[in-house]
């Protein structure tokens, strides 16, 4: 019987990435998989058993879970994150146009003195 696990896998690099794709392609039954490593997640497709790819996805040394089921459960949690991070950038963007501001003020101070 076909199945989608999804695990939660602690990948902090490229490396890491390989070492899941290694041992998700040496295992039997794998239709298919997809890594994210900036989400952090795994999804399995095939005829597999949740345990077995737990398992197998744990013997690289990585700190695996089984992917929380609120998250997927709950769209509206998801999108509230988004908006924070929406205004992350917002916030960091107007502090680079202080930084514009006042780096314009600091070349006309320079340049009035050598003007004089």
């Amino acid at each position: 019987m076909s199945q989608t696990v999804v695990l939660k896998v602690g990948m902090s690099c490229q490396g890491c990435v390989g070492a899941v794709n290694r041992v998700l392609g040496k295992m039997e039954g794998v239709e298919s998989f997809d890594i994210d490593i900036k989400e952090q997640k795994v999804t399995v497709k095939g005829n597999v058993e949740p345990e077995a790819v737990f398992q197998t996805v744990s013997k690289t040394g990585k700190k695996t879970a089984y992917w929380p089921v609120e998250a997927a459960a709950e769209p509206k949690a998801e999108a509230e994150p988004k908006a924070e991070t929406e205004a992350k950038p917002e916030a960091e963007t107007k502090t680079e146009v202080a930084k514009v501001d006042v780096e314009p003020k600091l070349a006309e101070a320079e340049t009035k003195p050598s003007n004089a």
